[in-house]
Protein backbone atom coordinates (compact mmCIF):
# COMPACT_ATOMS: atom_id res chain seq x y z
CA UNK A 1 0.00 0.00 0.00
CA UNK A 2 2.52 2.22 1.27
CA UNK A 3 4.48 1.74 -2.36
CA UNK A 4 1.17 2.68 -4.23
CA UNK A 5 1.19 6.00 -2.18
CA UNK A 6 4.61 7.04 -3.22
CA UNK A 7 3.77 6.08 -7.16
CA UNK A 8 0.92 8.70 -6.56
CA UNK A 9 2.81 11.15 -5.19
CA UNK A 10 5.37 10.98 -7.96
CA UNK A 11 2.26 11.18 -10.29
CA UNK A 12 0.58 13.86 -9.25
CA UNK A 13 3.27 16.31 -10.71
CA UNK A 14 3.66 14.66 -14.12
CA UNK A 15 -0.12 15.75 -14.29
CA UNK A 16 0.30 18.99 -12.90
CA UNK A 17 2.98 19.22 -15.63
CA UNK A 18 0.67 18.40 -18.68
CA UNK A 19 -2.83 19.83 -17.48
CA UNK A 20 -0.80 23.00 -17.27
CA UNK A 21 0.84 22.78 -20.68
CA UNK A 22 -2.69 21.65 -21.90
CA UNK A 23 -4.36 24.22 -20.07
CA UNK A 24 -1.90 26.70 -21.59
CA UNK A 25 -2.56 25.78 -24.92
CA UNK A 26 -6.45 26.20 -24.70
CA UNK A 27 -5.67 29.38 -23.03
CA UNK A 28 -3.48 30.61 -25.92
CA UNK A 29 -6.29 29.87 -28.47
CA UNK A 30 -8.88 32.46 -26.06
CA UNK A 31 -7.13 35.05 -24.46
CA UNK A 32 -3.12 34.77 -26.61
CA UNK A 33 -0.06 35.15 -24.61
CA UNK A 34 -0.96 36.82 -21.52
CA UNK A 35 -3.53 34.16 -20.93
CA UNK A 36 -1.01 31.47 -21.53
CA UNK A 37 1.56 32.74 -19.15
CA UNK A 38 -0.98 33.86 -16.80
CA UNK A 39 -1.81 30.05 -16.81
CA UNK A 40 1.81 28.59 -16.80
CA UNK A 41 1.98 31.16 -13.63
CA UNK A 42 -0.52 29.51 -11.88
CA UNK A 43 0.14 26.06 -12.95
CA UNK A 44 3.62 26.90 -11.78
CA UNK A 45 2.39 28.09 -8.65
CA UNK A 46 0.56 24.65 -8.08
CA UNK A 47 3.38 22.79 -8.49
CA UNK A 48 5.49 24.60 -5.80
CA UNK A 49 2.57 24.72 -3.41
CA UNK A 50 2.14 21.28 -3.75
CA UNK A 51 5.60 20.27 -3.14
CA UNK A 52 5.18 22.86 0.30
CA UNK A 53 2.61 20.67 1.40
CA UNK A 54 4.00 17.52 0.68
CA UNK A 55 6.92 18.16 2.84
CA UNK A 56 4.83 20.26 5.46
CA UNK A 57 2.90 16.61 5.78
CA UNK A 58 5.83 15.03 6.20
CA UNK A 59 7.77 16.56 8.47
CA UNK A 60 4.20 16.90 10.62
CA UNK A 61 3.70 13.12 10.37
CA UNK A 62 7.39 12.37 10.61
CA UNK A 63 7.84 14.31 13.94
CA UNK A 64 5.06 12.86 15.52
CA UNK A 65 6.06 9.42 14.53
CA UNK A 66 9.58 10.31 16.13
CA UNK A 67 8.01 10.79 19.25
CA UNK A 68 4.31 10.30 19.59
CA UNK A 69 4.12 11.62 23.13
CA UNK A 70 5.86 15.08 22.82
CA UNK A 71 3.98 17.31 20.23
CA UNK A 72 6.76 18.92 18.22
CA UNK A 73 7.33 22.63 19.27
CA UNK A 74 6.74 24.98 16.08
CA UNK A 75 5.93 22.11 13.83
CA UNK A 76 5.93 23.24 10.23
CA UNK A 77 5.97 26.69 11.49
CA UNK A 78 8.70 27.68 8.97
CA UNK A 79 6.88 25.60 6.43
CA UNK A 80 3.62 27.54 7.00
CA UNK A 81 5.54 30.44 6.45
CA UNK A 82 7.21 29.78 3.33
CA UNK A 83 3.92 28.93 2.06
CA UNK A 84 2.52 32.56 3.05
CA UNK A 85 5.51 34.16 1.24
CA UNK A 86 5.30 32.12 -1.87
CA UNK A 87 1.76 32.92 -1.85
CA UNK A 88 2.04 36.38 -1.05
CA UNK A 89 4.99 36.76 -3.63
CA UNK A 90 2.70 35.14 -5.90
CA UNK A 91 -0.59 37.97 -5.79
CA UNK A 92 2.28 40.40 -5.80
CA UNK A 93 3.35 39.25 -9.08
CA UNK A 94 0.11 38.69 -10.58
CA UNK A 95 -1.52 41.99 -9.52
CA UNK A 96 1.26 44.08 -11.28
CA UNK A 97 2.54 42.03 -13.83
CA UNK A 98 -0.92 42.42 -15.84
CA UNK A 99 -1.39 38.86 -16.21
CA UNK A 100 -5.22 37.93 -15.78
CA UNK A 101 -6.07 36.88 -12.09
CA UNK A 102 -8.72 34.86 -13.10
CA UNK A 103 -6.42 32.90 -15.71
CA UNK A 104 -3.57 32.41 -13.11
CA UNK A 105 -6.34 31.02 -10.65
CA UNK A 106 -7.35 28.73 -13.09
CA UNK A 107 -4.16 27.76 -13.74
CA UNK A 108 -3.37 27.25 -9.98
CA UNK A 109 -6.36 24.83 -10.04
CA UNK A 110 -4.59 22.22 -11.77
CA UNK A 111 -3.08 21.07 -8.71
CA UNK A 112 -6.21 19.72 -7.05
CA UNK A 113 -7.25 18.86 -10.53
CA UNK A 114 -4.62 16.48 -10.48
CA UNK A 115 -5.34 15.11 -7.31
CA UNK A 116 -8.32 14.26 -8.60
CA UNK A 117 -7.76 12.20 -11.66
CA UNK A 118 -4.75 10.19 -9.59
CA UNK A 119 -8.14 9.35 -6.76
CA UNK A 120 -9.59 8.82 -9.67
CA UNK A 121 -7.05 6.38 -11.17
CA UNK A 122 -6.41 4.72 -8.07
CA UNK A 123 -10.30 3.85 -7.01
CA UNK A 124 -9.88 1.88 -11.02
CA UNK A 125 -7.10 0.61 -10.36
CA UNK A 126 -8.20 -0.71 -7.23
CA UNK A 127 -11.84 -1.39 -7.53
CA UNK A 128 -12.22 -1.63 -11.13
CA UNK A 129 -10.84 -5.50 -11.26
CA UNK A 130 -13.27 -6.96 -9.21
Amino acid sequence: MEADLDRALQRVPLLIAALGVIGAAIAWYFGGFRYSSAFLFGAIAAYFNFRLIERFVARLVGGFAANPAKRPKFAGFRLFFQLALFLAIGFVIIRFSGFNIVVALYGFLVCPAAVMIEAIYYLILTYGHS
